[in-house]
């Protein structure tokens, strides 16, 4: 049984409107001339990166961009974008804009721009010898909260597999948040980053206490605590108050506002915390389908939080209340039961399928799929409720 818990968190956040602004303030307290900006053919595309390499050259800096940055990049694209800003100039900053794949590319960048070597050489967890070079996250979703995360994801592609470097030094050194920076977000990604940074918060809430999680030595992921608790339930009032209106009014900046920041909750919450089963399913799922990871997530977050209200009863009640269930006239046990309801409704009302085979998971690929997930211990572990294979067969058959 453990008696002490720790928690980390990026260094410095910015966060309001036009908060953008501050860019160059931030650039030189890091005493950074030389700037390497790490985004997408989709931020390109918006103007966005436009906007902020506009900024950075008024105000007299080097800027190298790569802007090939895509969906949950390829290890090979990691080692392409470090190459190219190697062969344009010495860095002294990088800047990851865009959604969490963009944001993870640069981490991965700072890394080997600080330690060298392969992408490889550092998966799995506490791989990262000492700091990375120095790192700004600006999101322009309000999902994967990369932007505080100890978590970079890289796609496998020899090996079919998405493969996490996870360490606490991976945490960039700024996280810049300017909710007037989502608003162009088409409501189909709004809705999955926004069910993503949900289930974030409802699986941080709800893992295992700190105390009973059954691993050796120190740990990334250590399980529910105090401080994550906190911002995991503001984070699911906020995400639960706004995601509708996010999704269905895009330019409502105070419903982008109020999601961005609970996307931030969510990602110091649950990089502490750590996720559970929700995730650990979406791994061999991701596998098979083509459907983004939020979406997937997003599916399965309300079978099982009803798979784990059994052993999680007040803190599911608690979800209950904070997505506005009257406890008039009801048990704590009612109330838990409905918490996993709201989420399913929730899910319907952005739009997002709710179903397994909706997005082309069939039944034979049940058994697989549990066996898989069981597999990924640093998330199982943290499940309140103990899984096996029976049970996560039924849980899926459930969700099919």
């Amino acid at each position: 049984m453990r008696h002490t818990w720790e928690f980390f968190s990026t260094e410095r956040i910015v966060f309001g409107n036009g908060s953008i602004q501050e860019l160059d303030k931030i650039l030189q307290r890091l005493k950074a001339k030389n700037i390497f900006l790490v985004t997408d053919p989709g931020i390109k595309g918006a103007g966005i990166a436009d906007k902020i390499i506009g900024l950075l050259q008024n105000a007299g800096y080097n800027v190298a961009v790569y802007d090939q940055a895509v969906p949950e990049p390829p290890i090979e694209t990691a080692i392409e974008c470090h190459e190219f800003a190697k062969s344009h100039m010495d860095t002294d900053a990088i800047i990851g804009l865009g959604g969490g794949s963009s944001i993870d590319l640069a981490k991965v960048v700072a890394l080997l721009m600080a330690h060298g070597g392969h992408p490889r050489d550092y998966f799995g967890e506490h791989r990262v010898p000492g700091p990375i070079a120095p790192l700004i996250a600006i999101p322009t979703t309000a999902g994967t909260g990369s932007e505080v995360t100890s978590v970079a994801v890289l796609a496998d592609v020899e090996n079919n597999l998405k493969i996490g470097i996870s360490d606490n030094y991976l945490r960039p050194a700024v996280a810049l948040l300017d909710p007037e920076l989502t608003v162009g977000l088409p409501p189909y990604v709004t809705a999955c980053s926004g069910i993503d940074a949900l289930s974030h918060a409802v699986e941080a809430y709800t893992a295992k206490n700190f105390r009973y999680i059954q691993a050796e030595g120190e740990l990334l992921f250590k399980g529910s605590l105090p401080l994550a608790d906190a911002l995991a339930f503001k984070a699911i009032e906020l995400v639960a108050e706004n995601l509708v209106l996010a999704v269905q009014q895009g330019s409502n900046l105070e419903a982008r506002s109020n999601m961005l920041l609970g996307s931030l909750l969510a990602g110091m919450a649950f990089s502490n915390a750590g996720t559970a089963a929700a995730h650990a399913l979406a791994y061999p799922i991701g596998g098979l389908v083509k459907s983004p990871h939020g979406e997937v997530t997003g599916l399965l977050l309300p079978y099982v939080m009803e798979y784990n209200t059994s052993v999680e009863q007040e803190k599911m009640a608690k979800i209950a209340l904070a997505f506005g269930v009257n406890p008039a006239g009801k048990t704590e046990k009612e109330l838990a039961e409905a918490a996993s309801q709201e989420v399913f409704k929730l899910v319907e009302a952005i739009g997002l399928p709710t179903k397994l085979s909706q997005i082309g998971i069939k039944a034979e690929d049940l058994p697989e799929i549990a066996r898989k997930t069981l597999e990924i211990n640093r998330l199982i572990r943290n499940n309140p409720r103990v899984p096996n294979q029976k049970s996560l067969e039924e849980l899926l058959r459930k969700a099919l």
